[in-house]
């Protein structure tokens, strides 16, 4: 399938954009915020004391710098405000009150007032929420849209601590067994996907899967991801990945399940 037309590009782009644009009606008038914090572009208030991920702010502003370094974007020039809920109640209510229209999820990341937000409240898994949104949100401060699926395979990579992305994610051990197994996801059929509702975690690991390729895999593939979303920053129709990394990657779904072979025989070195 050709790339998109400058047409349907622009279409895309529209509709993206007024998506993003749908929280513009919330006000921050929730509950009283008495903690505050601040480093890099990320503004965070929160109901409950930040306890032991009090430090996780300044990761945060060191993840800005890293997806500069991989992805070759600009630092995000508009502040971003993370609101973290003592509860999943009090969370709860506040989405459901500025945002009915949006399927709920315990962490969500909006574009609102032409800043953007990140809403999540105080559990377990809170930094890897955290990580996960705020990578959203850095890559949309600077581009006007993102496919779903490279959108999420991104903001998986760079949901964990930065000592365990290249080696040590949780996807890692079912992928090889996907690979080996001969389950798949290809390019196309993730390009294929446009409602996030429809991804599973089959699609959410494949996602994660080509994204530690192109960052780690052969350089023309790493390439080809950094010139994508170069064009889509300047506006340019940039067409579908997938025909970028074939022309620039013979044999990639073989050089892809080659890459984790690998990867495997290093992680255990």
């Amino acid at each position: 399938m050709k790339g998109l037309s400058r047409r349907d590009w622009l279409a895309a782009l529209a509709a993206w954009t007024a998506w993003r644009l749908a929280g513009r009606e919330a006000r921050a008038d929730g509950p009283a915020w008495p903690v505050r914090v601040s480093s890099g572009p990320f503004h965070c208030a929160s109901e409950a004391p930040l306890g032991g991920i009090a430090n996780l702010f300044d990761e945060l502003a060191s993840l800005q710098r890293e997806l500069t370094r991989t992805l070759a974007l600009p630092a995000a020039q508009t502040p971003i405000e993370v609101l973290i809920f003592a509860t999943e109640n009090s969370h709860r209510s506040y989405l459901q009150r500025h945002f009915p229209r949006v399927p709920y999820r315990r962490a969500l990341y909006v574009q609102r007032g032409g800043n953007g937000a990140v809403f999540a409240y105080m559990h377990p898994e809170l930094t890897i929420d955290l990580r996960h949104e705020c990578t959203h949100a850095l890559m949309h401060a600077e581009l006007a849209m993102v496919p779903l699926w490279l959108d999420e395979g991104l903001a998986e990579y760079f949901e964990v601590a930065a000592t365990e992305r290249a080696f040590g994610h949780p996807h890692l051990p079912r992928l090889r067994w996907d690979l080996r197994l001969g389950r798949g996801r290809s390019l196309e059929s993730l390009e294929n996907q446009h409602d996030l509702a429809a991804m599973g975690a089959t699609e959410y690991r494949f996602a994660w899967a080509w994204v530690h390729f192109m960052l780690h895999g052969p350089q023309p593939a790493h390439q080809q991801l950094v010139d994508y979303l170069g064009d889509i920053r300047r506006g340019n129709p940039p067409g579908r990945l997938s025909e970028r990394l074939r022309s620039a990657v013979p044999q990639l779904e073989q050089k892809m399940a080659s890459h984790f072979r690998q990867w495997q025989s290093r992680s255990h070195a």
